[in-house]
């Protein structure tokens, strides 16, 4: 796993092994996420949940955005994420918070409102309507917002779930993985 391009770029990032605590998304989810966003990513903030190995936000802050918060209630994902930030001399963009994601976005502790947040919890979890749902109303979101969540081939949740919350901006499939990108509703 590698930083695509940027100031960062080729970089070799470090993961846990196994699938047990982190997952990481396939490079070509990757390589197609960020393809999608690359031109308005530059200055942007980014808020990465279930950040695992930190790839995501780091591919982020490469690429310029201004800002990275990496969320995982893994210690040692947390020392994974600390690592490769300062692997990659980006660790003075990042804010690394060792917490559970749901109690994170409910805690009212972050006072920033974000551009991109990335949502990858582990397949098994089906946390995904749960974290949605904390996000929306976590005061954490800009009317601009994008919110980009990965899972596997099939969402736990139907459309309808999200619906009153959120916009579907866009739906795609790569393999076993999904990702869809949800703007959030106005008041």
């Amino acid at each position: 796993m590698r930083v695509i391009t940027g100031k960062a770029r080729g970089t070799n990032l470090n993961t846990l092994p196994g699938e047990d605590i982190t997952r990481p998304t396939p490079s070509m989810v990757k390589e197609a996420i960020f393809s999608s966003i690359q031109f308005e990513l530059e200055g942007r903030t980014m808020l990465d949940l279930y950040a695992g190995s930190g790839q995501m936000g780091i591919e982020a802050l490469s690429r310029g955005a201004s800002k990275a918060t990496f969320v995982d209630a893994s210690r040692e994902a947390i020392e994974i994420i600390n690592s490769n930030l300062k692997k990659t001399k980006l660790d003075n963009l990042a804010n690394v918070v060792y917490a559970d994601v749901v109690q994170f976005l409910s805690s009212k502790k972050c006072n920033e409102k974000f551009d991109y947040v990335f949502i990858d919890p582990p397949y098994a979890k089906r946390a995904l309507p749960q974290t949605l749902s904390a996000l929306y109303d976590s005061n954490l979101l800009k009317s601009t917002s994008i919110v980009i969540c990965e899972d596997d081939k099939h969402f736990d949740f139907d459309e309808s779930e999200i619906n009153d919350k959120y916009d579907i901006i866009k739906n795609a499939s790569y393999g076993r993985v999904s990702v869809i990108y949800l703007s959030p509703k106005g008041d």
